[in-house]
């Protein structure tokens, strides 16, 4: 996987951020951050994973295997949201209940809809 650069840079204008932003979100210097964007170093495997995450898109994406930046995983912090952790606990550990809240989203998701 190649890193690329411009993908970075056209992630961080979606979001509407500066470099400066974007060094911050990732809780790096903005100079590290501005060799990312402009070629001179190459994130590692592990560091464009978290880029990933914290821009909400994939690793792929980022090296340029393929054209969709969606996100492919969502990581969900306890600390961050800590009910919502807590359900999708409970739901790893109990199809039915995993069964009838996905039940019940469809009909919400699909209420919204019309």
């Amino acid at each position: 996987m190649n890193f690329q650069p411009d993908r970075l840079v056209q992630i961080r204008q979606k979001l509407g951020i500066n470099k400066a932003e974007a060094a911050k979100r990732l809780n790096m210097s903005a100079m590290g951050y501005g060799r990312y964007e402009n070629g001179q170093r190459t994130p590692s495997y592990q560091t464009i994973c978290f880029i990933a995450q914290v821009f909400n898109t994939s690793p792929e994406y980022l090296c340029g295997m393929g054209s969709d930046d969606a996100a492919k995983t969502i990581v969900i912090d306890q600390d961050e949201a800590p009910e919502l952790f807590s359900m999708l606990e409970e739901l790893g550990s109990n199809s039915d209940l995993e069964k009838r809240i996905l039940g019940y989203y469809q009909k919400i998701k699909n209420s919204v809809k019309h």
